[in-house]
C-alpha cells in the first residue's frame, strides 16, 4: 500500500529573511508583484459602521463587520516564520473583531505597528519550530473494539484501560504490518486513530493469548474513516488566509507528537514521565521523583511550534515487595511478623498494584491484604480443570514447587492476597514486584523529602532550560520515527526572541508628615519598603475585638495588641484599644453553631460598650483548622463583621514584617488605600470613570453533579485609584465554565459603582480568567453579549475591552544571557513578549510582571478579544503591568492582574461556603428536599454590610 503513495517530501530549507519580519499577509502582498500596494480589504479598520461615537450607532448585536481578504498562498512551510513590523505603532484604534459567516464575533486582530516601550532583552523560549508538508494528508479513523464471546462461556468484563486497547491495536498492526504499519499510526488509547497512509476500513479479528493458561480472547476491531486532515488548511490558517482554527488538524498532529513518548514513558494525565529515576532523585522509603514533560502544539507568528515544559512527580519505585518493605520498615527481615509489624506491613502494601514473577503474564494485580496464616501453613483444594482426577488438598509450597519449579524462601510470613476480577489468589511476597507508574502523594512524604521534592519541582531557570533541552533530544521524547513518518520535522533548538522590559510606574505612598510621597521603584525586585513609608489612606479603627483561640494567657495577647497598634500607627493606620478580648480554645471551631454563638456574643458585648457597629474581629488561632470555613461563613453571610485570622506562633513573635503585612490586609478590608498609582492608566482621563472587572469560575474536585461550580465577579468602585473592589459570588451548574449570570452580576456592580461615585463608568475593562483557547467563542458570543445586554440601554452604552488571562500554559521565558537578570536567573519584572511566539494574527502577548524568587518565573498570556476603547499594545501592556502594583496585600508587583487575582480569592471563598452548605445537606433529615442545598443561593449571599468592601483580601 505504501507503494501507491509518495513518501512525504522533506520540507525545503528555511528561507533566510533579510531585515525585519513581516506578517504573512503583508509578505504575501509584497511578493504578489503589486509593488506593495495594500488593498482596501487590508486597511487598518476592519469594522464597517462600528464607530462608538456615531450618533446613529447601531446596537452591538446588529453590527456587521468585514473580514480582510488575504491574497496568494504558501508552498514553502518555512515561509511561515513571521515577526511583527517594527515601524512605530499608530494611535488608531485596533480593528474590532469581525463577524464570520455565522454572525459570530471573532477575536480581535493584532494592531498594525510595533511596540516600542521598555528596554530590549534577549530571550529564549521553550517553543520548538515544527515544519510540515502542506501537501500531506493525515487520515483520521474511529476504532471500536469489542470482545467476541463464545456461546456458553462466561463473558469477560470489558476493559476500559487504555493500555489494554493499545495492546489490541499493536497486535492488529503486528498481524498485518503491510496493511497496518505501526510506525505510521498514532493512537489515543480509546477511539481515535491517526494514520500517515490510508488504512483499510471494516471489521478485523484480533486474537490475544494469555501465555500462562493459553486462553485466547478474540476481539473485533471496527475501523471507520472519519476525516481526511489536509495540512494545507493549517498553512492557510497560519498565513492568515482563514480565521477559523483547524482544531481537528491540531489535535491530530498533537497526538502524533505524543505517540512516541506514550510508547516508552509513563503517561499520567497529559504528562509523560521516564520509567527510571536518577540516583539524586531517590527519596528512599520506596519513593522517588521521576522527571517528565508536558507538550502542546501552538500556532504562532513564526509558524507551528511545539511548546514543551518539564515536570516532576513522585512515584513508588518498582521494587520487589521484599525490598520495598525493608526500605519502609527497618525491623522487617522476612523471618517473622509480630502483630504490630503485621499491621504496618498490611498498611504499607494494601491497595498497591504488583506484577508476579513466578509465571509469565503482563497482568497487574491489586494487593487486597495479607493472609491470616503464614505461607507454610496455607493449603487449598486443587481441582483438576479437566475433571479426570479427584479434588485433592495441597499446600501452597508444594504447588508452586511442582507447577512452576519455584521454592519459597520466606515461608514464615504471610502471603499477599491479590484481587482480580472479583477473585483472589494467594502469592508469596518474594514473587511480587511493584508495578511501574504508581503515583505517591506529596502530602505523604516526610518533611525532608517534601523540601527535596519542592526544590526539584521549582527548578531554577538554567536547570529547567537544560532539562527541557534534554527531553527534546531524548529517544523517548516527541521527536521519534512516528513523527517523521507523518512528514513533521522539529527544530530541537529553543526559539530566540527579543523581549522588552517595561519600566515600573511611579507610586503614591504616605509620608511621615501625612503628605503623599511619590516613590520611584527602581530596584530589581520592584519592591517598595513600607518601613520608610506609610499607606496612602489609613482607616481609623475605633471599634474592634480580639478573640484568642490559642490560650488563656492574657499577657501574650496584651503584647500582641501593643505591637500591632504600634506597627499600624507607623503605617498611618490608627487603632484604638480593642473594645473587648475574649479567650477560648480551638474546640469552638468544631461546631458551626458554637462558633456562631461565640461571634454573636462578642458582637453584642462590643455593642453594649459602643453602640456603633463593630468594624473587625481579629482571631488568633493556635493552628490551622477545618473549622476556619465556619468562621468565614458565619461572619460574612450571617453576622456581617469582617474577620482577620492569624496563627499564634506568628502573632506572638512580634515580627515587624508580619505585623506590617497584617496591617495592610486589615486596612484594605476596611476600605483604606495602601498604595496608588501616580500617573493615569493608559490613555484614560480622570473624567472617564473606568471600571475594571475580574471574573473567574472555581470548579469542584468532586465529579458528582450535585457539587456546583462557583462563579465570582469583582469590580473596582473607585477611580482613578482603582484599588477598592466589590464582589459578587454565585453557584452554578457542575463544571460549567460559562458564567451563567455574568450579565446580572456585572449590572449589579455597575449600580454599586454609581452608588459610590454618583456616576456610571464610561469605560469598562473586563479581565476573564480560566478560559482555554477553545472557549474564546463562548466568552465573546455569550458572556460578552450577556454583559452588553445587561448593562446597556438607550441612555447608557459604556465602551468595553475584554481581556483573557491564561496561566495554564507551558510557555517559559529564559534569559539568553543570565547576566541580564538578577541572582535567581529569572527574567526581570515587566518582561513582555509580543513577537514570534504569539498568535499569528490575534491580539495577545506574554507578560511576566513579578519578581521570581523561587523556581522559574511563569509569564501570563493576555489575549485581547474585544476592544472598543482603542487601546494600543503599549498602552494595554503598561496598563496591566501598572495594575499589578496595586494588589492590596503586597509590596511588590504580583504575577497576575489584580482583578483576576481578587476574583480567584472570591471564588475560593465561595467554595468554602459550598463546603458548609454540603455539611448542612448531610445533616438534614429531609434528604429529598435538601439535594439542592449546595445550589441554594442563600448560602452564598453576602451580608449587606460586606458586599461592597474587600472582605476577601
Amino acid at each position: 500500500m505504501d507503494g501507491d503513495r509518495q513518501p512525504p517530501a522533506a520540507p525545503p530549507p528555511a528561507q533566510q529573511h533579510s531585515g525585519k519580519y513581516r506578517p504573512p499577509h503583508l509578505r504575501n502582498q509584497e511578493s504578489s508583484g503589486d509593488g506593495g500596494a495594500r488593498p482596501p480589504s487590508l486597511q487598518r479598520r476592519a469594522v464597517v459602521g462600528c464607530s462608538e461615537t456615531d450618533a446613529n450607532r447601531r446596537s452591538w448585536d446588529q453590527r456587521t463587520c468585514q473580514l480582510p481578504s488575504i491574497c496568494s498562498g504558501y508552498t514553502d512551510v518555512s515561509k511561515l516564520c513571521v515577526q511583527l513590523p517594527k515601524n512605530s505603532e499608530s494611535k488608531q484604534p485596533p480593528s474590532g473583531p469581525p463577524e464570520n459567516a455565522d454572525n459570530k464575533i471573532l477575536p480581535a486582530k493584532r494592531p498594525v505597528g510595533s511596540t516600542h516601550g521598555g528596554r530590549p532583552v534577549n530571550l529564549v523560549v521553550n517553543h520548538f519550530l515544527v515544519r510540515f508538508n502542506p501537501r500531506f494528508t493525515i487520515f483520521h479513523y474511529n476504532l471500536d473494539i469489542k470482545q467476541v464471546i463464545s456461546h456458553g462461556k462466561r463473558p469477560a468484563k470489558k476493559s476500559k484501560k487504555k493500555v489494554n486497547l493499545r495492546l489490541i491495536r499493536d497486535k492488529l498492526c503486528l498481524d498485518d504490518p503491510a496493511l497496518f504499519p505501526l510506525n505510521r499510526t498514532a493512537y489515543d488509547g480509546e477511539k481515535n486513530l491517526y494514520s500517515a497512509v490510508p488504512l483499510p476500513t471494516g471489521q478485523f479479528n484480533v486474537e490475544l493469548c494469555d501465555i500462562e493458561d493459553l486462553l485466547t480472547r478474540t476481539y473485533v476491531v471496527s475501523i471507520k474513516l472519519m476525516n481526511e486532515l489536509k495540512l494545507s488548511k493549517l498553512e492557510d490558517y497560519l498565513s492568515g488566509k482563514v480565521t477559523y482554527v483547524p482544531r481537528d488538524i491540531l489535535q491530530g498532529m498533537d497526538l502524533v507528537m505524543k505517540e512516541n513518548p506514550s510508547r516508552h514513558r509513563i503517561s499520567i494525565d497529559r504528562h509523560f514521565y521516564s520509567s527510571s529515576f536518577n540516583v539524586e532523585d531517590d527519596f528512599k522509603h520506596g519513593v522517588a521523583a521521576y522527571r517528565g514533560f508536558q507538550s502542546t502544539l501552538r500556532p504562532t507568528s513564526q509558524g507551528l511550534a511545539l511548546c514543551l515544559d518539564s515536570s516532576v512527580l513522585a512515584f513508588r519505585k518498582p521494587l520487589a515487595v521484599m525490598d520495598f518493605l525493608k526500605e519502609n520498615i527497618p525491623e522487617f527481615d522476612g523471618m517473622y511478623l509480630g502483630l504490630s509489624s503485621r499491621r504496618r506491613v498490611a498498611h504499607a502494601l494494601k491497595g498497591l498494584t504488583v506484577r508476579v514473577t513466578h509465571r509469565v503474564t503482563k497482568q497487574r494485580f491489586t494487593i487486597a491484604g495479607l493472609t491470616a496464616k503464614n505461607t507454610r501453613d496455607l493449603w487449598f483444594d486443587f481441582v483438576d480443570p479437566k475433571g479426570r482426577d479427584p479434588t485433592v488438598n495441597v499446600s501452597l509450597v508444594q504447588y508452586l514447587r511442582h507447577k512452576y519449579g519455584k521454592d519459597i524462601v520466606y515461608q514464615d510470613i504471610p502471603c499477599l492476597i491479590l484481587g482480580r476480577n472479583n477473585r483472589t489468589s494467594h502469592v508469596p511476597m518474594e514473587f511480587c514486584i511493584l508495578s511501574v507508574g504508581q503515583r505517591y502523594r506529596k502530602e505523604l512524604l516526610d518533611e525532608v523529602s517534601q523540601d527535596k521534592y519542592d526544590a526539584k519541582c521549582l527548578a531554577w531557570p538554567p536547570e529547567r532550560r537544560k532539562t527541557i533541552c534534554e527531553m527534546m533530544q531524548a529517544y523517548d521524547g516527541p521527536c521519534g520515527d512516528v513523527t517523521q513518518n507523518f512528514g513533521l520535522r522539529i527544530d530541537k533548538n529553543m526559539t530566540s526572541v527579543e523581549g522588552r522590559v517595561i519600566s515600573p510606574p511611579d507610586l503614591n505612598l504616605g509620608a511621615p508628615d501625612g503628605t503623599v510621597d511619590i516613590v520611584r521603584v527602581e530596584n530589581e525586585k520592584c519592591q517598595w519598603d513600607i518601613a520608610e513609608n506609610s499607606v496612602v489612606e489609613g482607616k481609623q479603627i475605633e471599634r474592634w475585638a480580639l478573640i484568642d483561640f490559642s490560650s488563656s494567657d492574657s499577657s501574650r495577647a496584651k503584647d500582641f495588641i501593643k505591637n500591632l497598634r504600634n506597627r499600624s500607627r507607623s503605617l498611618g493606620i490608627y487603632m484604638d484599644e480593642p473594645l473587648l478580648c475574649h479567650f477560648t480554645g480551638m474546640r469552638e471551631f468544631s461546631s458551626i453553631n458554637r462558633l456562631e454563638g461565640l461571634l454573636r456574643s462578642v458582637v453584642e458585648e462590643a455593642t453594649r460598650k459602643n453602640p456603633n457597629r463593630l468594624q473587625i474581629i481579629i482571631c488568633v488561632m493556635a493552628e490551622k483548622h477545618h473549622g476556619y470555613k465556619y468562621l468565614k461563613f458565619v461572619s460574612e453571610t450571617r453576622i456581617g463583621v469582617v474577620t482577620q485570622c492569624c496563627l499564634s506562633n506568628h502573632a506572638f513573635r512580634g515580627d515587624e514584617k508580619f505585623l506590617g503585612n497584617l496591617c495592610l490586609k486589615i486596612n484594605a478590608k476596611l476600605g483604606g488605600s495602601n498604595v496608588e498609582l501616580t500617573q493615569p492608566l493608559a490613555n484614560f482621563e480622570e473624567e472617564d470613570h473606568v471600571m475594571f472587572i475580574g471574573a473567574d469560575v472555581n470548579h469542584p474536585v468532586s465529579k458528582k453533579s450535585t457539587t456546583p461550580s462557583i462563579a465570582a465577579v469583582v469590580s473596582t468602585v473607585n477611580w482613578p485609584a482603582v484599588n477598592r473592589y466589590a464582589a459578587r459570588v454565585r453557584p452554578q451548574d457542575h463544571r460549567t465554565e460559562k458564567i451563567l449570570e455574568f450579565g446580572s452580576m456585572c449590572r449589579d456592580l455597575v449600580n454599586t459603582y454609581f452608588q459610590v461615585n454618583k456616576v456610571k463608568p464610561k469605560k469598562i475593562v473586563v479581565f476573564r480568567d480560566g478560559v482555554s483557547d477553545g472557549q474564546f467563542d463562548m466568552v465573546l458570543n455569550e458572556e460578552l453579549s450577556d454583559l452588553k445586554r445587561s448593562v446597556s440601554d438607550d441612555n447608557y452604552k459604556p465602551t468595553i475591552t475584554l481581556v483573557l488571562a491564561q496561566k495554564r500554559h507551558q510557555t517559559r521565558l529564559f534569559l539568553d544571557n543570565v547576566l541580564d537578570g538578577g541572582p535567581t536567573g529569572n527574567v526581570p519584572p515587566g518582561t513582555v513578549v509580543d513577537t514570534k511566539i504569539v498568535h499569528p494574527f490575534e491580539f495577545d502577548f506574554y507578560l511576566c510582571s513579578h519578581y521570581g524568587r523561587i523556581g522559574t518565573s511563569k509569564a501570563v498570556r493576555y489575549c485581547i478579544l474585544w476592544d472598543e476603547n482603542s487601546l494600543t499594545s503599549d498602552e494595554l501592556q503598561k496598563l496591566i503591568y501598572s495594575l499589578c502594583f496595586t494588589f492590596a496585600r503586597s509590596t511588590r508587583p504580583v504575577s497576575l492582574v489584580p482583578p483576576v487575582y481578587y476574583a480567584d480569592l472570591v471564588a475560593y471563598r465561595g467554595r468554602i461556603f459550598q463546603e458548609v452548605a454540603k455539611e448542612f445537606q448531610f445533616r438534614s433529615s429531609f434528604s429529598s428536599s435538601s439535594n439542592c442545598t449546595a445550589f441554594d443561593r442563600s448560602f452564598y449571599n453576602l451580608h449587606p454590610d460586606l458586599q461592597n468592601i474587600m472582605f476577601f483580601v
